[in-house]
């Protein structure tokens, strides 16, 4: 008997906007009551992650700042709705939905307006809590946006990007494996991966992201142990090592491929690309002669050590940029303080980045610069949670803060729309994805670097566990491995010594 009625005039058109308090993946249900017409009323519905998405025009001919686009999941549809009936409709992700009344003169009653939540029902085995409600908060919102796009496949982004991109996987992966432990979606998103890029393709045709799939394996099985379907992939793991091998001469010249691709904000430091782009070569190297000695495969594994070998004959400098910087550190090419002291700490947040952020955190963590990364975090992603966020973006940059009005209200005059306003490369204006799980690299790093859990020998069922709580007073969580959930609890003394409680599984050690 209580429908929210909605009345449009000759001149006037009735509109409503709803916000359903989180970032979902799913679409929409309308329960109806009467209207004022026969036949079914017309109505147009916006699906947006933001309210200025949800209100936005569409252009999908033209990617611009200011218009939004339907072309990866419709998200901006007229359709006819039935009276004293139900209509599902849309899938998409969105917080906001805009529904407006089309037609002059007309009344529809609505009883009920319900978002459809589609995910995968699975619980959080790994967990972190600290005396930082902003990083605990970080944490699972970096968990969230990573559940969000464990669809079919494991998608970058619910609303853009839904399909499966190699080196987007890498930090879902990690974030994957830190809180849900084994999960099909990555093995078979990488079976995918390779029957739609047999060999001599490169992976998503980008040579960087056949890089990234061997390191994709490694961590995978570093975690997981299951060297059945490692075997399963062994002849693609060979011959993508033989494809390199013959595009790097003995001067550690390489012709892998004439595009060059960290991510996108890096785009515009081509010398820094290209320092990085070396690096994650050194990278996808050294997990490969891993993979190749598990698999027994001992020619492989000393063909990757020769290839790495041509390349350190030829480091290049990291031009000033954090990303390829970070990469070097990471792989052995830089020391990882003086990466640190010379860019990657350097302003702090700035120049971080939603992807390669997590490979800045991992250098300075490298470095044994805890502190500094932890400030980060609570710098750079807990800016997005100001900003209205429930998940993590495709991109971020501190620049955008400045006068700009958050997501999750009506921008208001003189204010910047942080959504609507900024963005570039294939992310300009809406298009950009508020939901990415590219971004989630902090929830990874909490756990491992102040939980302190890892995994040294899967095979052995062998674990350490050093945390790192800098200015933190305690820490505590849970961890997932294939032999069950680890418990720890860090609390930090008077003296500034770290007392820490440990629960294993039964048959892990501890080293």
């Amino acid at each position: 008997k209580k429908c929210c009625i909605m009345t449009s005039t000759e001149t006037e058109k009735a509109s409503l906007l709803l916000d359903f308090g989180s970032e979902l993946h799913g679409g929409l249900k309308l329960v109806m009551g009467s209207s004022s017409r026969r036949e079914p009323s017309l109505v147009r519905i916006r699906f947006g992650e933001s309210v200025g998405e949800a209100n936005s025009t569409t252009s999908n001919s033209e990617w611009k700042v200011g218009f939004s686009t339907d072309d990866h999941a419709k998200r901006d549809i007229i359709m006819e709705i039935p009276r004293d009936g139900m209509i599902e409709i849309g899938n998409t992700g969105f917080r906001f939905v805009r529904l407006d009344l089309l037609q002059n003169n007309a009344t529809i009653s609505l009883k009920e307006i319900s978002a459809i939540l589609r995910y995968r029902d699975i619980p959080y085995l790994g967990s972190f809590e600290c005396n930082d409600q902003r990083l605990n908060k970080i944490w699972i919102t970096g968990a969230y946006t990573v559940h969000l796009n464990m669809q079919e496949f494991l998608w970058d982004g619910i609303k853009r990007d839904r399909v499966v991109w190699l080196g987007d996987m890498h930090p879902e992966l990690m974030t994957i494996s830190r809180v849900f432990g084994y999960n099909e979606v990555i093995p078979n998103s990488l079976d995918l991966a390779c029957k739609q890029f047999p060999l001599p393709n490169w992976m998503n045709g980008m040579s960087a992201y056949s890089l990234w799939y061997l390191i994709n394996q490694y961590e995978w099985y570093h975690q997981t142990g299951d060297i059945d379907f490692l075997k399963k992939h062994s002849d693609y793991i060979s011959g993508l090592i033989h494809l390199i091998n013959g595009k790097v001469d003995d001067a550690g010249n390489e012709t892998l491929a004439p595009a060059r691709f960290l991510d996108w904000p890096s785009s515009g430091n081509k010398a820094g690309v290209e320092a990085g782009y070396r690096a994650l070569i050194v990278w996808a190297m050294q997990d490969a002669h891993q993979l190749s000695l598990k698999l027994g495969n001992t020619s492989d594994a000393q063909l990757c050590l020769d290839i790495i070998n041509r390349m350190k004959k030829k480091i290049l400098p990291h031009n000033n940029l954090k990303q390829a910087a970070s990469l070097m550190a990471i792989t052995g090419l830089m020391d990882p303080q003086q990466a640190c002291d010379e860019v990657v700490s350097v302003g702090g947040g700035k120049g971080f980045s939603t992807f390669y952020g997590y490979y800045m955190l991992e250098a300075l963590a490298k470095a044994g610069e805890y502190e500094k990364a932890i400030d980060i975090i609570n710098t750079f992603w807990g800016a997005m949670l100001d900003l209205g966020a429930t998940t993590f973006w495709e991109d971020f940059n501190l620049d955008w803060i400045p006068n700009a009005a958050p997501i999750d209200e009506p921008v208001p005059a003189g204010k910047k729309d942080i959504h609507g306003d900024f963005g570039a490369y294939c992310y300009p204006g809406f298009r950009h994805s508020l939901c990415h799980g590219w971004s989630s690299g902090p929830t990874t790093w909490l756990s491992d670097h102040v939980l302190g859990i890892k995994i040294v020998d899967v095979e052995h069922k062998q674990i350490s566990i050093e945390p790192h709580l800098g200015k933190l007073e305690w820490a505590k969580g849970t961890y997932p491995t294939p032999w069950g959930v680890i418990e720890v609890s860090h609390e930090k003394k008077a003296d500034g010594k770290i007392a820490t409680k440990v629960k294993l599984p039964k048959g892990v050690r501890q080293i």
